[in-house]
């Protein structure tokens, strides 16, 4: 007999272990087969309910996150693209609070921020930028894709009627412009003016953004202005210069001025103080605005309150000839909501003085020009430009006169010569009209009072000067009217009259229409 043949460890029995291990070794031999035949079937895709839904929940969770804590970022990069003429410098200077933003919510801040400045340089057709992550080896970081489109036409125009305090006129002015010539975001223009009271102005300039290390933009105009007051003051004026803006920024604004002005009196009827000052005179001249507006509205405010300071320093050139002045300006404004029908009450007052300076200046008249008239159709609502409306008088027709030439044909009439210390104020009471068209379209109703004198102070007349008589002679006026609002003028229909004026004053009782710039 042939023996069986026997395991070394357990006799002639297989071990009933090893025949565990060599099952599960062939289980997992038919199982890997099998996961070598199985094939995975590729995702189904979303539907667009579904998208949304998950878009949603994103955007939900980070909103929450972001209203909840800070972010920590920093700012990796800043690209630019888009621009084959203008300069990289001229966008990166609008960008520089990205780089110094220290969480995703000031990026976002500063995103939008530099976003509206590049829109305001105007020489883009469209600006967008987008917040990418930064590179993977350095988390909590973010790359800043500024694209640009520049503008295809670098031409463009347009019209518009403004008011100019500062000219005692309201003009239609028209202007053409060149964008980017040089590629420094450089804006070209040249514009004209025209005035009812026959002002005219012609002007070119340049305005640069960024000027090397200069950090605010740079202006500079080249001008010729003529202003015609022989129906007023018996002269004409005429002007010509240049104007350099060295300063300008959301509450302040410095101007340097060099013109060389002509007085002239072709009627050869002006009184005598009017002829004194007739021939040249060079006015070199720094000026310098500093304002607030904290209103909720320049054109029908209903709250908040508003300060604008003017200062100007004549006689900067060492010249005979030069004026030399000094010359202040006030403007406050305050608004308080009556909470009925949109009511608010507005109460204004403007105030300027102005002093000659120099050798002798207590025995010199002041500069013509530069002095304070009041009167005109000028609103004193809306605009801010110191004492020179008062609604209910004439042009220029308002204080000191003194009498022209008299001729036989002719009876006796007086130039009004303006005065060196001003003030104005006034009140007025806004409301909505019971009408739904008119609450639809803006338009509302106001009355008004409206108050305001001038006075004398060169020539050792501050000497005279007495404030509780100054504040006896005031010239006063009441009135109601219709406001139109549009997107181009701020149009006034107002009936007004005179509670006070004196001899000489050409205030009268009736309809006037008015103007100005929204």
């Amino acid at each position: 007999m042939e023996a069986p043949e026997q395991n070394p460890t357990n006799g002639g029995e297989r071990d009933p272990q090893n025949r565990i291990g060599e099952d599960e070794e062939e289980e997992e031999e038919d199982s890997e087969a099998e996961d070598d035949d199985y094939e995975p079937e590729p995702p189904q895709p979303l539907s667009q309910e579904a998208q949304l839904r998950a878009h949603k929940a994103r955007l939900t969770n980070l909103s929450r996150k972001l209203s909840s804590e800070q972010v920590p970022i920093r700012v990796h990069d800043v690209l630019v693209k888009g621009n084959t003429k203008t300069k990289d410098w001229v966008i990166e200077a609008e960008l520089e609070d990205l780089k110094r933003a220290g969480s995703l919510q000031e990026l976002l801040q500063a995103a939008s921020l530099a976003n509206f400045r590049l829109q305001q340089l105007g020489i883009f057709h469209s600006v967008n930028i987008v917040l990418d992550s930064g590179p993977k080896e350095l988390p909590g970081t973010a790359n800043v894709v500024v694209n640009v489109v520049e503008a295809s036409n670098p031409l463009s125009g347009e019209i518009g009627y403004y008011t100019k305090p500062e000219a005692r006129s309201s003009t239609v002015e028209g202007v053409l412009k060149f964008k980017n010539l040089l590629g420094y975001g450089d804006l070209w223009d040249t514009s004209f003016a025209y005035g009812w009271n026959q002002t005219s102005e012609l002007s070119a300039g340049v305005f640069l953004p960024r000027f090397k290390s200069w950090a605010t933009p740079l202006i500079v105009r080249v001008f010729l202005i003529t202003q015609d007051w022989l129906k007023y003051t018996s002269y004409n004026e005429r002007s010509m210069g240049l104007s350099l803006g060295l300063l300008s920024s959301r509450n302040h604004d410095l101007t340097y001025n060099l013109a060389w002005r002509t007085l002239a009196d072709p009627s050869q009827m002006s009184s005598r103080p009017v002829r004194r000052q007739l021939g040249h005179g060079l006015s070199s001249a720094l000026k310098y605005i500093f304002r607030f507006d904290r209103r909720n509205s320049p054109v029908r405010p209903t709250q908040g309150y508003a300060f604008v300071s003017t200062t100007q320093l004549g006689g900067l050139f060492p010249d005979s000839r030069s004026l030399r002045f000094l010359r202040q300006e006030i403007d406050l404004r305050y608004a308080v909501p009556l909470g009925f029908y949109h009511a608010a009450l507005n109460f204004g007052m403007s105030a300027g003085v102005l002093f000659p300076w120099g050798r002798g200046f207590l025995e010199k008249p002041s500069s013509l020009p530069e002095r304070f008239f009041l009167g005109g159709n000028s609103s004193p609502f809306s605009s801010l430009g110191g004492p020179t409306s008062l609604l209910g008088f004439g042009t220029r027709g308002v204080g000191p006169a003194e009498p022209r030439r008299q001729t036989d044909d002719e009876s006796s009439e007086r130039d009004f010569v303006g005065g060196d210390i001003a003030v104005t104020a006034f009140a007025d009471l806004s409301f909505d009209l019971p009408f739904k068209w008119s609450r639809k379209s803006g338009i509302y109703g106001h009355v008004f009072a409206c108050a305001g004198n001038l006075a004398k102070l060169s020539q050792n007349e501050f000497r005279n000067f007495s404030f509780q008589n100054f504040v006896k002679s005031y010239r006063s006026s009441v009135g109601a009217g219709i406001v139109v609002p549009t997107n181009i003028v701020r149009l006034e229909v107002n009936y007004c009259y005179v509670l006070r004026q004196f001899d000489f004053d050409r205030g009268k009782a009736g309809l006037r229409v008015s103007f100005s710039s929204t």
